[in-house]
């Protein structure tokens, strides 16, 4: 069950120094030969996707714990660490910062290769990838553009996703958390965990409470393209993205079935909703925008109208779908259809230990002390020298 906090990461635009990387390169090479000895690949994976774990990691190997450059530099330095031992630890690494994220479909395509996988687990493997991205990016639209992407897997096909997207205005960054066994419908509630400040709106497509959003907006691409488009042609002639007008009434809730939700009364202009008295017109994400005016847009929902998706999961997969393609059938889907979306911010992470202030829960100790034990037991096995080994173990003291 996962415990709800806060984390802000402020965006580091430094370099981190090489002296510190070279070090983080071989202290987190021993490491990871250690764990992966001690309890196999698959758990390395499973670690890699819990975000406190992570992060206690890049604090271990001294990175600044609260700054956006732990996710991008601990990700490269255990890329470096392994590289050449990957098939003999049984973990592959793929992606990384900006462009080299870019790459990260040709690198599990190599790998995959060198673990002897099948074609089929490769493309699959791709394909979770790709979906994470495009999840994180325009399923959960919370001002946060994605700009690093590293994905995790084992030889037995086990894998994990870190990415971590920025907001500049707030110059904060999150990371999101996928591990493949949390993943098994990839468009409800697929992370891991999210880590960051939590305090943001925003349009969130993966919440439970959004899977009839996801239905109506799968059905409405199934259905006629031209009703579609009147359908956005409609929201956009009568301006409900103004508070004013529902003030005035012009806007009123209705419990017509939704086969009628829909009703333009003479010259009064008059628009009956269904389910909009709790709407918050100053924050809704997808009140704003004019989507008729988008010719690309309405291109890739023709298209897509051609294609007919089976389900909201393979309409996110299709080529050209992004944000404003999910924003504009999400909208449809709730102010015509009564769908509503969740606009709850997903930030959330699990807390190992509790905290000293009760907060989320009391500290477990037990847990607490065991976690001590078990990498005090790694770190006297590390095969470094005696330095490093002192201030690992330093920093496991109470």
């Amino acid at each position: 069950m996962f415990k709800r906090g806060i984390a802000t990461f402020t965006l580091d635009y430094g370099k981190c120094p090489k002296w510190l990387f070279e070090r983080m390169v071989k202290l987190g090479r021993e490491m990871s030969r250690v764990i992966i000895a001690e309890y196999g690949p698959d758990e390395f994976v499973k670690r890699i996707a819990d975000p406190v774990w992570f992060q206690a990691l890049g604090t271990v190997l001294a990175f600044d714990w609260n700054a956006s450059g732990l996710t991008t530099i601990l990700t490269a330095a255990l890329k470096e660490a392994i590289r050449g031992e990957e098939r003999d630890l049984g973990i592959y690494i793929c992606g990384g910062k900006g462009k080299t994220s870019l790459k990260t479909p040709e690198q599990i395509s190599l790998f995959g290769a060198r673990a002897e996988l099948s074609q089929e687990k490769i493309n699959s493997l791709e394909y979770n990838s790709r979906m994470a991205a495009k999840v994180d990016s325009s399923l959960v639209q919370d001002g946060f553009q994605i700009y690093h992407h590293c994905f995790f897997f084992s030889q037995n096909g086990v894998w994990a996703v870190v990415q971590q997207g920025m907001n500049e205005k707030n110059v904060t960054a999150r990371r999101y958390h996928w591990f493949s066994d949390d993943a098994k419908n990839m468009v409800i509630e697929p992370h891991a965990g999210i880590i960051s400040d939590g305090q943001h709106t925003g349009l969130n497509m993966t919440a439970r409470e959004s899977e009839n959003t996801q239905k109506i907006s799968t059905e409405l691409v199934q259905g006629s393209y031209n009703t579609l488009m009147k359908d956005l042609k409609l929201l956009s002639k009568y301006p409900i993205n103004r508070k004013s007008n529902f003030q005035k009434g012009i806007w009123t809730s209705s419990s017509t079935p939704q086969s009628q939700v829909v009703s333009i009364k003479n010259k009064k202009q008059e628009l009956t909703l269904l389910n909009l008295t709790d709407l918050n017109f100053k924050t809704h994400p997808v009140l704003l925008e004019d989507f008729t005016k988008s010719k690309y847009l309405q291109k890739i929902l023709y298209e897509v109208n051609e294609i007919k998706p089976k389900n909201y999961e393979q309409l996110l997969s299709l080529k050209g779908v992004g944000p404003k393609t999910i924003r504009a059938l999400a909208l449809t889907a709730e102010v015509i259809y009564g769908a509503k979306a969740s606009y709850e911010d997903p930030a959330r992470y699990s807390f190992a230990h509790g905290g000293k202030d009760f907060i989320p829960y009391p500290v477990d100790r037990p847990t607490y002390n065991q976690t001590i034990a078990t990498m005090r037991q790694l770190a006297s096995k590390m095969k470094i020298g005696y330095s490093e080994k002192n201030k690992v173990t330093d920093r496991l003291i109470i």
